[in-house]
């Protein structure tokens, strides 16, 4: 396999107000929303203007991604595809084969895998690519990265975030802070036919082992089905609210289920949980997610380098149906 070029399949964000809603119309589409928590959702984005960091954000992945494999010797054009607003992966793909790329590796922007995110990214890249296939008669083949979630310097760039949210807590219960780390919910049946939970809690696992805190929790947060309908819990609100019931002295929260801090991270934690912690007069700071840390751009471009070498001399097997 000669690969010529990479692929980020990220989830996408509106790039200012009147891209909001047609934004989330693409999200939601097909799922059990209620109008009332649509109109919820979108007054989250519109405290921020409507623009999401999440476009910026891996746009600079992909630029740290690209310098990092000319250094390596591999100088590789690095594109982005976007799920659900621009620039959307039918556009990449058909961008990619004008440019004459036909095998490209692709990392999908999400550390815990399930159906929702990178089951959903794949099925969305064979739609972008059928839709190639039918406009132009050609094709743009992707072979995947592995597993990051347990990546030794995903691990460490968290850690790191981690380290230095916490001096910013007041020194007489910093020592004491318990690390709460934080992913998108997920309907309870999505979860159980995955390893999205073992590998969060590996994740979260290791992080704590690389800050030598030894007080830590998994908690989720942004779920957007109706309230009859189960997710993963604990919620990160309810949560904080029990625990500081229970003594709890201090907290850092760690996005660790998500690569940018993006609305969801902004409301949820920032505005959301910090809200309830002043409420409850609990000491709370919140890590920076790994966005375009240097260290998680060197992750990039090892897991990348790899699938290149992996597949040098050869071609990935296709997965079909028994």
């Amino acid at each position: 396999m000669q690969c010529d070029g990479v692929l980020i399949v990220a989830f996408g964000g509106p790039g200012g107000p009147a891209d909001v809603r047609p934004f989330l119309e693409r999200v939601l589409r097909g799922r059990r929303v209620t109008p009332s928590r649509i109109d919820e959702i979108a007054r989250h984005y519109e405290l921020f203007g409507g623009v999401s960091p999440l476009t910026e954000l891996t746009m600079r992945q992909a630029r740290g991604l690209e310098a990092r494999l000319a250094e390596a010797g591999r100088p590789l054009p690095v594109y982005v595809g976007m799920r659900n607003w621009h620039p959307l992966l039918a556009d990449t793909f058909r961008q990619m084969h004008a440019a004459g790329r036909r095998h490209v590796v692709g990392f999908i922007a999400a550390p815990h895998h399930s159906q929702s995110s990178c089951q959903m990214y794949r099925e969305n890249v064979v739609e972008a690519r059928r839709e190639l296939r039918a406009a132009a008669g050609g094709d743009v083949n992707v072979t995947y990265v592995g597993s990051w979630f347990d990546h030794p310097l995903f691990v460490e760039v968290n850690a790191r975030h981690v380290l230095a949210a916490r001096e910013r807590l007041p020194a007489a219960v910093a020592g004491g802070a318990r690390l709460v780390c934080t992913a998108h919910s997920i309907p309870l049946p999505m979860a159980e036919a995955s390893r999205y939970r073992e590998q969060l809690g590996d994740s979260a696992r290791l992080v704590a082992e690389r800050t030598g805190i030894g007080d830590w929790a998994v908690v989720y947060q942004s779920r957007s089905g109706r309230p009859e309908d189960p997710w993963l819990e604990p919620d990160v609100c309810a949560y904080l609210r029990a625990e500081r019931a229970r003594g709890l002295a201090a907290a850092i929260l760690c996005p660790v289920g998500f690569v940018c801090d993006h609305i969801e991270v902004l409301y949820d934690l920032d505005r959301g949980a910090a809200g309830v912690c002043r409420e409850i007069g609990l000491p709370m700071v919140r890590a920076e997610a790994v966005n375009a840390d240097p260290l998680f751009l060197d992750m990039m471009a090892d897991v990348v380098l790899r699938t290149i070498r992996r597949y040098e001399t050869g071609r990935p097997l296709p997965i079909v149906s028994a």
